[in-house]
């Protein structure tokens, strides 16, 4: 049976809004649920790789198929294709169509112009709640690696129950396995219940990327998690918090919300109202503010893949430590980063160490890994050229 006596005495500690559900309502109750997949981003440093108009989501950088088609397969036993939503940008919605011909092209939005995460919560909120205002729903990036589908599920199954539940704002705790300082921590504090057998806890406060020192003593605490960017909630309960904490943007996206009411195309209606939308991140917006704020600790495994080095960890590595994907041959050299998907082209290298090769059709890369970081700078100079633009 799911519990959520916890929920009941955080409503009583906290002030907070929450109307309870007896535990044996919940079974019962099961909201419609759905996944948007937030796939707008350009990947650059996954450069010459990772392009624009196909970025990162849209490669096999890790495994065999794109990442945002590896996503949605892991979730095929929670949520079906045709109730996943995908929010990319224009320029890469016919891509993702390709690489995930399963979805159903209407929930598949391009936007016009990035605006950050709050803007594109707010608009999959706009168009989940037309599709069942009753509705649970999760916002998910498209290109984490994860293997443990089963595990996945399972933890997004109890953030399920916990948002279907009452009003809160439940978020994924990813378990920390080393000092990392590229990831922002959630502190978790007290268990407030089970739900699909999972324990629910109150999130005591979010903390941004920290230096190596803080990493290290948050992970000797053992109550500090990786933040993953997935959240799960509510049209309700995200509606209240729009309404609360971003009232212009939430107000402005009604325009797009009555414009599809009235039949207009969903293109137009971005295209007019969309690039007036607040440019600010959910988390500044929305989570870091709000009291009602839960997680539900990961159960499995994960790894952003954030740059090039990276990828060594999803790949053998020879007895020098160099990782090869493509073809090559390496001689006298330790460390390196070779990736090539034309098997007919031979990268070789001798004497070097700790370098990133990647080659493409029409561009080579070859960094230190401690330049990894400084990809994305080296892509936005080149773009500057009207010769080279484009190769971004």
């Amino acid at each position: 049976m799911i519990q959520n006596i916890g929920l009941a005495a955080w409503n009583q500690d906290t002030n907070s809004k929450l109307a309870i559900l007896p535990p044996e309502l919940i079974l019962n109750n099961m909201s419609k649920r759905y996944v948007v997949i937030m796939a707008g981003g350009r990947g650059e440093r996954f450069w010459p790789e990772s392009r624009t108009a196909r970025p990162k989501q849209l490669l096999p950088i890790v495994g065999e198929k794109a990442m945002l088609a590896q996503t949605i397969d892991r979730l095929a036993d929670l949520v079906p294709a045709e109730d996943v939503f995908v929010i990319t940008n224009a320029e890469q919605r016919d891509a993702v169509l390709e690489v995930c011909p399963e979805l159903d092209p209407n929930k598949v939005i391009g936007e016009p112009v990035g605006r950050d995460t709050a803007a594109a919560v707010g608009l999959a909120t706009v168009l989940v709640r037309r599709e069942d205002p009753e509705a649970v729903f999760a916002m998910l990036p498209a290109d984490a690696v994860i293997h443990d589908a089963a595990g996945l599920c399972a933890t997004l199954e109890s953030a399920f129950a916990a948002a279907a539940a009452d009003p809160v704002l439940a978020t994924i705790g990813i378990t920390a396995s080393f000092p990392a300082t590229g990831y922002g921590y959630i502190q978790q504090g007290n268990t407030l219940g089970d739900y699909a057998g999972k324990a629910v806890y109150q999130v005591k406060r979010f903390v941004e990327k920290p230096e190596l020192a803080t990493a290290q003593s948050y992970l000797e605490a053992g109550d500090y998690f990786w933040n993953a960017g997935m959240f799960i909630w509510s049209v309700s309960a995200i509606v209240a918090e729009l309404e609360n904490s971003t009232p212009t943007l939430w107000q402005a996206l009604q325009a797009i919300d009555q414009g599809l009411e009235a039949g207009q195309g969903i293109d137009a209606l971005l295209a007019q109202h969309y690039p007036k939308l607040e440019k600010i991140s959910v988390d500044y917006a929305i989570i870091e503010k709000a009291d009602n704020v839960v997680m539900v600790e990961s159960g499995f495994d994960w790894d952003d893949v954030g740059e090039w080095p990276a990828v060594s960890r999803h790949y053998p590595a020879d007895e020098s430590g160099n990782v090869v994907r493509g073809s090559a041959e390496l001689a006298e050299s330790s460390g390196n980063i070779v990736y090539s998907r034309d098997k007919k082209h031979l990268v070789a290298l001798l004497g070097v160490e700790d370098l990133i090769v990647v080659r493409t059709e029409d561009a080579t890369l070859v960094c230190h890994k401690d330049k990894a970081q400084e990809i994305k700078d080296l892509v936005k100079k080149i773009g500057e050229k009207a010769s080279y633009k484009h190769l971004t």
